[in-house]
């Protein structure tokens, strides 16, 4: 499918007079987590909780910052998860899609709001 574009907002919820961060981000179903660049981390103010490794498409293995909480938003939808500080702009995994319910559309190359829940995100908990 290539590459599919999408506009979020980040937010660091331990700061709330801090300005939000409005940012495209590259929508990635498989890869898992938030991804954001260094300059973003340094924006938000956000913490480092913990170091992690991570092996890249590339098949090389580092150790990042993993730092958070973040507050992410999409349209009408939000979420609250950490996220990996390499690369140069945002990557929107899958776990935050799901957790916000959100689905690639193939036939229009963008992030949307899953159709069946419409009003409000839904989630599998069995």
């Amino acid at each position: 499918m290539g590459f599919v574009p999408a506009g979020i907002t980040l937010k660091n919820p331990r700061l709330p007079k801090l300005n939000a961060l409005d940012t495209m981000a590259r929508v990635d179903t498989g890869a898992l987590m938030l991804c954001i660049p260094e300059h973003v981390a340094i924006q938000l103010r956000l913490e480092t909780n913990s170091l992690r490794e991570v092996t890249t498409a590339d098949g090389c293995r580092r150790v990042v910052p993993y730092v958070g909480p973040l507050e992410v938003r999409f349209e009408k939808r939000s979420c609250f998860v950490g996220a990996l500080v390499l690369g140069d702009e945002v990557l929107l995994g899958s776990v935050p899609m799901e957790d916000m319910d959100l689905i690639v559309s193939p036939a229009h190359r963008k992030l949307v709001v899953n159709p069946e829940s419409p009003n409000f995100p839904q989630a599998l908990v069995k």
